[in-house]
């Protein structure tokens, strides 16, 4: 076989790149002047780098076995503009494959008439994804505070929906705010900040990407006015870990403007914990305190909860290799767990989780099927979750393999579940996934009723992700969409 030309392979990428590069101010306009945001097999394309497009259309080509690159997407995209859309959620990559279906069976059909036809319950209609934008509060700024920023502010630019108002902190010394506000421009392991922040001292705030952010001192959750500072029906995202229990964050609501608290740890007691993608339909209007659980709980849950439902799960063991946290010492010092006070960057520390048993929190039916441990490894971020499962119904690999790489395509729980074939794949692979966990396919180990699964998850960046869309859930948050019964926050 003849080989092909150099330079035809970097003809074909410039191409592409050109393309994609023609389809950042679409999508700018579109969601700036619309509201209209755009996904690719459920991952956000707005305010993303070109390289960052071509990398989307790449992972789509290699998970989901299709053809779909730039020059099938621009057009569609194109015809998408034209349309009198109301706020909404496209999935391009969707959209494009059901024209590129189309064009096999007659090369003659109208691009955008196709596209209007499948876009028709999103034309001319009038729709808010909520009555008034939802004032947000963040209790504390740690490494989930930080994160959560980051995400809240990429969907505040258009100010339709979500408002980061305020960040509620400890005093710790002369020049608190500037160092603050350094570690959000600046992050040693997820990089710099998207966009600009500046301070404005006099006044306790600071300007990010536009977006006024109060910077308030306090050393109780229960005795701040956030009314003086025009903040109303706030929800307020607990990330110190302090108050786990409905009484400890029960002292948010009796601060003056706010409605609703959310718990980013496990919750104690009676508390709602909530693993979005599983139970998050659990949520209430009369709901004012939840937990969105632990990094690892939302990892599991959502792979155990499709396993147990088609194949049935007896028993099984998770053990989660997991990064190391501020929780332990950098070198051997006192601390009060077992284990924990030895030196996290030199070893590797066994220590207990309750992931495993909280699962059934969010999927009832596994209550007392599970157990489960840790070890904490040293590297910075992303961790991956062993499962050790019997099953009722006996399996492959490859069955097990397809069931999830359809569930990570081309369902509901596209945001929790990501999928992966890379036989090189490492943690480092996975800092900034979005997902829940992602399936290192080549791992999987099946034999008949016995199945080993390897789930990586980001502890830090999914997680905050995972976060965000319940703010979205929790505040009532519904976009019109396409496909339609695909949710596509992220």
């Amino acid at each position: 076989m003849e080989r092909p030309n150099v330079d035809d392979y970097f003809g074909d990428w410039k191409a592409r790149e050109a393309l994609a590069q023609e389809m950042l101010p679409l999508m700018g306009k579109l969601e700036n002047e619309k509201g209209v945001q755009i996904f690719l097999y459920g991952r956000t394309l707005n305010n993303r780098s070109v390289a960052n497009i071509m990398k989307s259309h790449r992972r789509v080509r290699e998970v989901a076995r299709n053809e779909l690159s730039e020059f099938e997407s621009n057009p569609v995209l194109k015809s998408i503009a034209k349309l009198d859309l109301c706020p909404c959620q496209i999935d391009l990559g969707k959209l494009t494959v059901q024209y590129m279906e189309a064009l096999e069976e007659d090369e003659n059909v109208d691009l955008d008439a196709l596209v209007a036809r499948e876009l028709s319950h999103l034309v001319g209609v009038q729709h808010k994804p909520i009555e008034k934008p939802t004032d947000i509060i963040l209790y504390g700024f740690g490494r989930i505070g930080r994160l959560v920023t980051r995400l809240l502010l990429e969907q505040t630019g258009n100010r339709q929906v979500m408002r980061l108002r305020a960040i509620v902190v400890r005093k710790a010394g002369a020049g608190d705010l500037e160092k603050r506000v350094n570690l959000l421009r600046n992050d040693s392991v997820h990089g710099s900040f998207s966009g600009t922040v500046r301070i404005e001292e006099d006044n306790n705030r600071i300007i990010a990407n536009g977006n006024v952010i109060e910077i308030i001192y306090a050393d109780s959750p229960d005795s701040i006015d956030y009314t003086q500072y025009g903040i109303e029906d706030a929800l307020v995202i607990d990330n110190t870990g302090i108050w786990r229990d409905e009484a400890g964050l029960g002292q948010h609501l009796k601060s003056k403007g706010v409605s609703k608290v959310m718990l980013t740890a496990p919750g104690k007691g009676d508390l709602k914990n909530i693993v979005m993608g599983i139970n998050h339909e659990s949520i209430t209007p009369e709901d004012k305190i939840i937990s969105a659980a632990s990094c690892t709980t939302n990892a599991i849950a959502p792979v155990l909860k499709l396993i147990n439902d088609k194949y049935g799960i007896v028993h099984g063991h998770v053990e989660t290799v997991h990064a190391y946290t501020n929780d332990q010492n950098l070198i051997d010092n006192y601390h009060k767990a077992d284990r924990r006070g030895r030196s996290a960057p030199m070893n590797m520390v066994l220590t207990e989780t309750g992931a495993a048993k909280a699962v059934s929190k969010a999927v009832p039916e596994l209550e007392g099927k599970l157990t489960g441990n840790a070890v904490r490894v040293p590297v910075p971020n992303v961790s991956i979750a062993i499962i050790n499962l019997t099953l009722l119904t006996s399996s492959s690999k490859e069955e097990i393999n397809e069931y999830l790489r359809e569930i990570a395509l081309h369902s509901p729980l596209q945001n929790q579940i990501g999928y992966t074939e890379s036989p090189d794949a490492v943690s480092t692979d996975f800092i900034g996934s979005r997902e829940a966990c992602t399936v290192d396919a080549k791992a999987t180990i099946v034999n008949g009723k016995n199945m080993i699964l390897y789930l990586w998850y980001d502890n830090e960046y999914g997680y905050s992700a995972q976060v965000v869309r319940m703010v979205n859930m929790m505040a009532g948050v519904k976009y019109l969409s396409y496909p339609e019964d695909e949710s596509m926050v992220n």
